[in-house]
């Protein structure tokens, strides 16, 4: 069973492992953030090879992929830099899935405008994601079922996507994708932590009147993100009221749904299967996803 992530358990151990022992896990997280040795040159050479690193890494986790899923898509899938022509106001990641035609591999874009705001424990997670099994393979895998319309090929609804790309990153920790660079454990806990931090400062600035500059300054401090990433994130939800619950929205509703049919069906919980029923018929309302869940679960009892 997933261990939600917690204070202490940036606290201890993994932050002590870092020689960090001091001050809170914001200010932790945010010393560890600048230490040299997991940060890339900010130069043409060092975006170069946090580029490469960055598609090894993709390279390795999908060829664990069809361990744990029934039908791996074929479609190309790569990670490159933001154009740096809209880098300065564009976000620090996304994903655009690929073409229908297959033509355009999916594409995990990363903002390069300072390779400082990326230290290497942070990209993992990240990567995870935005491209295998996040939102790459999830996009790829509805796009390559000829079998439903259109339409439901191409709909996004935020909370199962987003809570699809959390659940890609706990699915990730689960099997084992950390255990050669256990650093990068931290990243994804910095992950969780900066979601449940978006909420608040989403309430803050929408309900609770926050000023920009005590918003990013919370955000920080919490969650020991840098000024610009910190910045990005909160000009992000001064437009956008209300999307970061998705994630956590999603995610709760994906893991809850699994465990459930887990518990209902003991040995003949199929994880292969499950992971059919949540992707093949695309982006859906969680009542919908749940009434699936359900209906294949008594289908497998029966």
């Amino acid at each position: 069973m997933f261990t939600r992530p917690s204070g202490y358990a940036l606290r201890s151990p993994l932050l002590r492992r870092e020689g960090l022992t001091r001050g809170s896990v914001g200010a932790r997280l945010a010393e560890l953030g600048r230490l040299e040795r997991y940060l890339y040159p900010n130069t043409d050479a060092g975006r170069a090879q946090l580029l490469e690193d960055l598609n090894h890494q993709l390279d390795a986790v999908r060829a664990r992929m069809p361990e744990y899923f029934n039908t791996p898509p074929t479609a190309g899938m790569q990670i490159r830099r933001v154009p740096p022509a809209i880098e300065v106001g564009a976000p620090r990641g996304y994903a655009q899935g690929g073409s229908l035609d297959g033509t355009r591999p999916g594409t995990f874009y990363i903002n390069l405008v300072n390779t400082r705001i990326w230290p290497k424990w942070a990209l993992p997670t990240l990567t995870y994601h935005e491209s295998v099994p996040g939102h790459l393979w999830q996009g790829a895998t509805v796009l390559a079922n000829q079998e439903i319309p259109l339409l439901h090929r191409n709909i996004g609804i935020p909370a199962f996507a987003e809570g699809w790309g959390l659940y890609a990153e706990q699915l990730a920790d689960e099997i084992g994708m950390y255990q050669d660079f256990p650093q990068g454990r931290i990243g994804m806990l910095q992950s969780f932590l900066y979601r449940a931090a978006r909420i608040v400062m989403d309430t803050g600035m929408h309900s609770k009147g926050w000023s920009r500059e005590q918003t990013i300054r919370y955000f920080i401090e919490t969650v020991g993100l840098d000024e610009i990433s910190a910045t990005s994130e909160v000009e992000r939800y001064v437009v956008w009221p209300g999307q970061a619950c998705s994630y956590k929205v999603g995610h709760n509703q994906l893991v809850r749904l699994r465990e459930q049919a887990k518990a209902q069906l003991g040995d003949r919980f199929d994880l292969k299967a499950f992971h059919d029923i949540v992707l093949l018929s695309g982006d859906m309302p969680l009542e919908v996803l749940a009434g699936l869940v359900t209906e294949w679960t008594e289908g497998r009892l029966g």
